[in-house]
C-alpha cells in the first residue's frame, strides 16, 4: 500500500508505547512490602495480600500488601505522631514540601504515566496527557494555597489527621485531589486506594521519600474493605474524605454519624449532556466523544445522558454512529487507542448485564461493527436509543461506554429531564447561543456545568456534587474549606428534653386564652393531630399553649417550602430589603419580644434587651451581607473563565436551641433566608413562644408564603422526620448528641447536608457564630465553565 492509498484509508499502524521503564520498576519492588507508614515500608501484620492484574490482558501484575485494622491503626497513630510539628509548621515550609512533590512528579512523569495505564486500562494519551500533568498541577497550585492560608483562611487551622479513600478510575489525580489541599491545611494524611489499582500511590510514595516530606506526614496503606473500614471507624481521625460510589457513600454517612468528624463525598453521576438545535453538531459530536467514552466510561461525571432537541436528533444520531464507528478500541499503552479495556472482569460483567436489562425494558441497543482484543475486559461503545426517563440506563450508573439518548422539545423540557435525576454532579450545555446556555446551566442541579466543552477540570476550580452525588468541594478555595476548620465558642453538653408531660401551674388571673398555631405556606394552621403542649414561664406558671406538630405538619410545610419559587428566584438586593424589614419590625416590637424572653427564661431586663437587640443587629447583617457574599469568577489555565456562583442549598431545615432562644432561632434562620433557601424551623422545644410571637412580625414583613415555616413540638421526633424527608436538602440542628447523630444517620436517604453541634451549644452572641461561617453553611458553589475564542 503506497502513501495515497494509507491516506484514503486512514489506516494506523501500531504506536505502542515502551513499558520497559515500568517493567524494570516491577522488578525491583517488593510488593509484600507496600504498605507506607511512618516513612517505612512495611508489610501487612497480618500476612496478606492481594492481586492486582492488568486489565488489558487479565494477567497478574503483582501480590500486594493487604493492610487490617492493625495496620491502619499503626498508620493513624504514625500521623498523629507527625501532627504537630507539621501543622505548627509555616506556610513557607509546607509550600516547599509540596512544590517538591510536584517537581518530582514531573521528573517521573512518564512512568506515572505507564504505570497508570497498566494497571487501570484506560489510554495512555490521557495518562500521558490528562491524568498526570494535572496531578502534578494540584500539588503545585495548592503550594501556593500554604503559604497564603493565614490571609485567605483566617481563623482557621487544619482539621487533625484525614483518612482518604480513592477509587479505581483516576487513582493518581484523586490522591493527587486528596493529599495536596490536606498538606497544604496542615493536615496529616492516611490514605488507602482502591484494591484494582494500587500502583501509582506506591510510586508517589517513593516521590515522598525523595522530596523529603516528614516522615507520619503521607500515610498510605493499600487493602480492601477492612481497610477502608478501619480508616472510616477510627477514633484518631478527624476527616474522612471519600471518593466512590454513592451506595458506600451512604455507608460512610452513617457509620461517621455522631463522631463529630468532618466529611466531604464525592460520589456518583448520571450527568445530562444537552445538545439545542442551534449547537455546533460536530463540534457537540466530539464533546461527546469526550464526555462519555474517556477512561472507557469510567467516570463519575460521564456525559452517560444525551438529551437532544428532536428538530435535529436524526442528524445528531447519524453523525454519533459514524464518529463511533471510528473509535480505535484495543491496547491501551497504543497511542492511537480511544478506548481500552474496563478495569476488571466484574465491572465488564455489571456493564454487560445493565444494558441487557436497558434492552429488556424498551432501549434500542446499537453497537459499532469492530473486533475486540482476544483478550482482557473490553466492551464496544454502546448507544442507546428510545429510552425513556424510567429506563435502566437512564437512571442508573453504569459506568461504562454505554450513553443513552432522549429527546426533548423546549428549553423548559431540556432542563426538567436534565434534572429528574437523583444525581447532580455535572452537566453539559451545548448552544451557538451564550446567552441560552447561561440562562440553563444555573438551572441545572449540578455543582459543575460545561457550556460547550465537557470534562473540563483545574486545580483552582471547585468540583462536587449535589443530591446523591454527594457534598464538599475539591480543588480551587472551597476544597481548602474542606481540611480546615474554625474554633466555634462552643457551650455546655446539651442534655435531652424530657418526653413525659411536666405539670404546669396555672397562671394567676383570668385572660382570653390563645394557643399558637404552626406557621405553614404564610398561614397560622392547627396541627394535624390536634394536640397542644403547655409552656411554662421561668417560675413554672403557665405562659401559653403551642401546637405539638407531627411528621404530617412536616409534610405540609416541607410542600410549602418547595412550592415557594419566589423567594430563590428573588433577586438578592431584594432578599436583603426583606430582611431589613424583618429587622424594622421586630424593632418595633423590641420591648414586647425583650418582655417575654424574662418570662419564660428568667433573664434580667437587661440581658433580655440585649438579647433582641443583638437579634435585630443579626438581621441586619444578614440583610447587608445578601448581596455581598458572592461567588468569584476562575481564570484557569486555558481559554475558558469558570462562573464559581452561590446558589441556596434548597430546602434547610433548623431545629434552634434552647439556650439564647430568640437570638438562636434567628441566628440560624436569617443566613439561609439571606441565601435564598426557604426554611423548615422548628424552634426551641422548651420556648417555643419566642418563635410564634414572630408569626405577624413575619407576616407583614413581605417575607413570601413558604419562604419561613414553623412547626412547634418535640425537636428530637420533628429532627427525625426532617432528617428522613427527602425533599429536604439540608438540615442544621442543636439538640442534644443522640438526636444529632441518628439526624446524620438518618439523612442518608438523600445525603443532604447536615450541620450539628454534636449536642454542644454555641454562644450566639459571639462573633464567630455570625457571618460567613454561617452563610458558607447556607450556600452550594456551582461551576459554570464558559469557553472563549476560536
Amino acid at each position: 500500500m503506497n502513501i495515497l492509498e494509507r491516506y484514503h484509508a486512514m489506516e494506523y499502524g501500531p504506536a505502542p508505547e515502551a513499558r520497559n521503564e515500568a517493567d524494570a520498576w516491577f522488578a525491583a519492588r517488593d510488593f509484600g512490602k507496600a504498605l507506607f507508614i511512618g516513612g517505612d515500608w512495611k508489610a501487612a501484620s497480618g500476612g496478606k495480600t492481594f492481586d492486582t492484574s492488568e486489565p488489558s490482558s487479565g494477567k497478574l501484575l503483582a501480590k500486594v500488601s493487604d493492610a487490617n485494622a492493625a495496620d491502619i491503626d499503626a498508620a493513624v497513630s504514625a500521623a498523629a505522631k507527625a501532627l504537630p510539628k507539621w501543622s505548627a509548621s509555616s506556610g513557607y515550609q509546607r509550600a516547599k514540601v509540596l512544590y517538591a512533590i510536584g517537581r518530582a512528579m514531573q521528573r517521573h512523569q512518564r512512568l506515572f504515566a505507564v504505570l497508570e495505564t497498566i494497571d487501570n486500562g484506560k489510554p495512555i494519551r490521557e495518562s500521558r496527557d490528562i491524568d498526570v500533568p494535572l496531578a502534578i498541577r494540584h500539588f503545585i497550585h495548592h503550594a501556593g494555597w500554604a503559604q497564603a492560608l493565614d490571609r485567605d483562611f483566617p481563623g482557621h487551622k487544619g482539621v487533625g489527621v484525614v483518612g482518604q479513600i480513592i477509587p479505581w478510575n483516576f487513582p493518581l489525580l484523586m490522591l493527587a485531589w486528596k493529599i495536596a489541599p490536606a498538606l497544604a491545611a496542615g493536615c496529616t494524611v492516611v490514605l488507602k486506594p482502591a484494591e484494582f489499582t494500587p500502583l501509582t500511590a506506591i510510586l508517589f510514595a517513593e516521590i515522598c521519600e525523595r522530596a523529603g516530606v516528614p516522615k507520619g506526614v503521607v500515610n498510605i496503606v493499600q487493602g480492601g474493605p477492612e481497610a477502608g473500614a478501619a480508616i472510616v471507624n477510627h477514633p484518631g481521625i478527624q476527616k474522612i474524605a471519600f471518593t466512590g460510589s454513592s451506595e458506600v457513600g451512604k455507608i460512610i454517612r452513617k457509620a461517621t454519624a455522631g463522631s463529630g468528624k468532618k466529611l466531604s463525598l464525592e460520589l456518583g453521576g448520571k450527568s445530562a449532556f444537552i445538545v439545542f438545535e442551534d449547537a455546533d453538531l460536530d463540534s457537540a459530536v466530539e464533546g461527546l466523544v469526550d464526555g462519555i467514552w474517556f477512561n472507557q466510561g469510567q467516570v463519575c461525571c460521564a456525559g452517560s445522558r444525551l438529551l437532544v432537541q428532536e428538530g435535529i436528533a436524526d442528524a445528531l444520531i447519524a453523525k454519533v454512529k459514524v464518529r463511533m464507528s471510528r473509535l480505535r478500541v484495543g491496547s491501551p499503552l497504543d497511542k492511537n487507542t480511544d478506548i481500552g479495556p474496563l478495569v476488571d472482569l466484574t465491572q465488564l460483567d455489571r456493564v454487560k448485564g445493565l444494558i441487557a436489562e436497558g434492552a429488556r425494558q424498551g432501549a434500542v441497543c446499537w453497537q459499532p461493527d469492530a473486533t475486540l482484543p482476544s483478550s482482557g475486559y473490553y466492551h464496544l461503545p454502546t448507544l442507546a436509543t428510545g429510552v425513556s426517563p424510567a429506563n435502566i440506563l437512564a437512571r442508573e450508573e453504569v459506568f461504562g461506554p454505554v450513553l443513552a439518548t432522549m429527546t426533548f422539545r423546549n428549553t423548559e423540557e431540556a432542563i426538567e429531564l436534565a434534572n429528574n435525576t437523583r444525581y447532580g454532579l455535572a452537566a453539559s450545555v451545548w448552544s451557538e447561543n451564550v446567552n441560552l446556555a447561561l440562562h440553563v446551566a444555573p438551572q441545572l442541579k449540578a455543582g459543575v456545568v460545561w457550556v460547550n466543552g465537557t470534562n473540563m477540570f483545574d486545580a483552582a476550580c471547585g468540583f462536587g456534587g449535589y443530591r446523591e452525588s454527594g457534598f464538599g468541594r475539591e480543588g480551587g478555595r472551597e476544597g481548602m474549606f474542606e481540611y480546615l476548620a474554625a474554633k466555634l465558642p462552643l457551650g455546655p453538653v446539651i442534655k435531652p428534653a424530657t418526653s413525659s408531660a411536666q405539670p404546669v401551674e396555672q397562671a394567676d388571673g383570668v385572660a382570653i386564652d390563645r394557643t399558637a398555631k404552626l406557621f405553614i405556606g404564610g398561614k397560622q394552621v392547627r396541627p394535624d393531630g390536634n394536640y397542644s403542649i403547655a409552656v411554662a414561664t421561668a417560675k413554672g406558671k403557665l405562659a401559653g399553649e403551642v401546637g405539638l406538630g407531627s411528621r404530617k405538619d412536616i409534610r405540609d410545610a416541607v410542600s410549602a417550602a418547595r412550592a415557594c419559587k419566589s423567594w430563590p428566584e428573588a433577586t438578592a438586593y431584594n432578599r436583603s430589603q426583606v430582611l431589613y424589614y424583618l429587622a424594622e419590625n421586630l424593632s418595633g416590637r423590641a420591648s414586647e419580644f425583650a418582655a417575654r424572653l424574662t418570662e419564660l427564661t428568667g433573664a434580667n431586663a437587661k440581658a433580655a434587651r440585649d438579647e433582641v437587640e443583638l437579634s435585630i443587629e443579626r438581621l441586619f447583617l444578614y440583610a447587608g451581607l445578601a448581596d455581598k457574599f458572592e461567588g468569584r469568577v476562575h481564570q484557569p489555565p486555558a481559554r475558558a473563565v469558570t462562573l464559581a456562583l452561590h446558589e441556596p442549598v434548597g430546602v434547610v431545615g433548623i431545629v434552634a436551641p434552647d439556650n439564647q432562644p430568640l437570638l438562636g432561632f434567628i441566628s440560624l434562620v436569617a443566613p439561609a433566608l439571606a441565601m435564598g433557601n426557604t426554611v423548615i424551623a422548628v424552634p426551641s422545644e422548651r420556648y417555643p413562644l419566642l418563635a410564634t410571637d414572630l408569626y405577624q412580625v413575619i407576616e407583614y414583613s413581605d417575607v413570601p408564603a413558604g419562604a419561613i415555616n414553623i412547626v412547634t413540638g418535640r425537636s428530637a421526633e420533628l429532627a427525625g422526620v426532617l432528617a428522613k424527608h427527602d425533599d429536604v436538602d439540608g438540615l442544621w440542628l442543636f439538640t442534644d448528641a443522640e438526636t444529632c447523630a441518628k439526624a446524620e444517620a438518618d439523612s442518608i436517604g438523600n445525603l443532604k447536608r447536615v450541620w450539628s453541634g454534636n449536642g454542644r451549644s454555641l454562644d450566639w452572641a459571639s462573633e464567630e457564630a455570625a457571618g460567613d461561617a454561617l452563610l458558607r453553611r447556607a450556600i452550594e458553589v456551582k461551576n459554570v465553565w464558559v469557553p472563549y475564542g476560536d
